[in-house]
């Protein structure tokens, strides 16, 4: 690789080249990662299960497809890491629980199987918090996950595990699900793009019950297109999903490119409630600003949307409750000791509390509906603080200065959870603590491919990618 990108930081578009035309070789690929599991993966815990033998195994399988030259997915040969509340077939799957420490799926979820016949080489499984309920990754099977970028510090969670591989140069390509920003959160915690894509436009299956109305499955990558390739992998309809949406219509990867001026974007700093820190405040708003830079119009709203969450947790809590069930009691024995601090709320709430959640979502979108009547695309802070330290637990209780709540550190990702829309984090610069820090846009309904093509646009005119943690 004389005079070339170092395997492991290459983006998989570009290891899928490399394979197809013959200048790598999928075993070589595969043997660069491992290794660089092995040096880094002690000091972070990002991956929890490796399947190293069938991925040589398939390395092996994917070397002789291309020497004889048969026809090729698009993501031939690439590793991907796969977090651990996404069935494997014959992989252990725990969701970060002590109740699911030995459970060996019988059947791939729908978006392994489709990585695989894509020809994604499965890396392994990589920690979540405990049924991904929050947003750092630590869980009593396997503990903490660090992030690379300060290891004294939390990657932020669920899919925490997926995006400090993907950070450190561990994996290429991962894939999480966002449903409180499960997704975003550790995309811009540690330096990546993640998108969430629109409720329903990948398959949930088989999944535990719960988080069916708000969670999604997408990419976390270190390129927007990179991103764009797995979406065309990974999306469109599967029956046993009763929530899952009709094919796109549309390759996200072969229109990423295309021209994308004359759209508007509404920027906010604080959606109408929001605590942000100062220094956040200011590196977000110079990178919303900078789509004007790039021909977009961009206008600084004043918004009023009702903060969804206290609404998000009592729907969670109840959720993970029910699906818990008979083993209640089993759980509390083994399971995550905060969580038990906020579990109690399921005792006094009653079906009608559930009932009123969903009605005060409809209310909620009356309002996030107004703005895209007017405008294409929002833009928020993905998050008002940087990567926070791991010893604070579960999230600060406080942000510059002010008092806040247990959402209150996630304010700009639940609202868009609650209302299914598509929306991604972007890297947009880092404090003077040299810790990332992320933009969000949001877009219309099923527009996963206008928020490729404007977090393409940024991506251009404002490089991220070669801009490593230290690690």
């Amino acid at each position: 690789m004389s005079g070339k990108k170092e395997v492991i930081w290459m983006s998989g578009l570009e290891l899928a080249s490399a394979i197809k035309k013959g200048e790598l070789s999928p075993v070589e690929v595969v043997d660069a990662f491992f290794k660089r599991v092995e040096q880094v993966n002690p000091k972070l815990n990002a991956f929890i299960t490796l399947t190293e033998d069938s991925a040589r195994k398939e390395a092996e399988k994917a070397e002789k497809a291309v020497k004889k030259g048969e026809k090729l997915g698009p993501l031939h040969g690439v590793p991907v890491a796969i977090k651990d509340n996404m069935p494997v077939k014959g992989v252990r799957t725990t969701w970060g629980s002590k109740l699911y420490a030995d459970h060996i799926p019988k059947e791939d979820y729908v978006l392994v199987d489709r990585l695989k016949r894509a020809g994604a080489i499965i890396m392994g499984k990589t920690n979540v918090p405990e049924f991904c309920l929050i947003g750092i990754t630590e869980n009593p099977l396997f503990g903490v996950t660090r992030n690379p970028w300060d290891t004294s510090r939390t990657p932020g969670g669920s899919s925490g595990g997926s995006a400090a591989a993907v950070a450190s140069g561990m994996a290429p390509i991962a894939v999480g699900n966002d449903g409180g920003g499960s997704i975003r959160i550790p995309s811009c915690f540690c330096g990546l793009y993640g998108l969430k894509p629109h409720l329903g436009r990948i398959p949930r299956w088989p999944a535990l019950p719960g988080w069916e109305t708000l969670s999604s499955e997408g990419p976390i990558t270190r390129t927007v297109a990179d991103a764009a390739m797995l979406m065309d992998v990974m999306a469109g309809p599967d029956d046993r999903d009763y929530l899952s949406l009709p094919a796109p219509g549309v390759s996200y990867f072969e229109n990423l490119e295309k021209d994308v001026k004359g759209k508007k974007f509404a920027y906010s700093p604080d959606l109408g409630y929001a605590v942000v820190e100062p220094e956040i405040a200011e590196i977000v708003r110079k990178a919303a600003f900078g789509f004007a830079d790039l021909g977009f119009e961009v206008e600084e709203v004043k918004l009023e949307f009702l903060d969804m969450g206290p609404d998000w947790v009592n729907q969670i809590v109840c959720e993970t409750v029910a699906a818990v069930g008979d083993r209640m009691d089993e759980w509390k024995e083994v399971g995550y000791p905060p969580y038990f601090d906020f579990m109690w709320l399921a005792d006094h709430l009653k079906g009608t509390d559930y009932v009123k959640v969903q009605y005060k979502r409809k209310e909620h979108w009356d309002r996030v509906m107004k703005v895209f009547e007017k405008y294409d695309f929002l833009l928020t802070p993905m998050l008002p603080i940087a990567a926070f330290p791991i010893d604070i637990g579960m999230g600060p209780n406080e942000i510059a200065g002010q008092a806040v709540g247990p959402t209150g550190w996630v304010p700009f990702t639940i609202p868009f959870n609650m209302t299914g829309q598509p929306a991604a984090s972007i890297p947009c610069g880092f404090t003077k603590e040299n810790l990332p820090v992320g933009l969000q846009i949001v877009g219309n309904r099923f527009d996963e491919l206008g928020i490729l093509q404007a977090s393409r646009a940024f991506e251009k005119a404002f490089p991220w990618r070669d801009k490593k943690p230290p690690i």
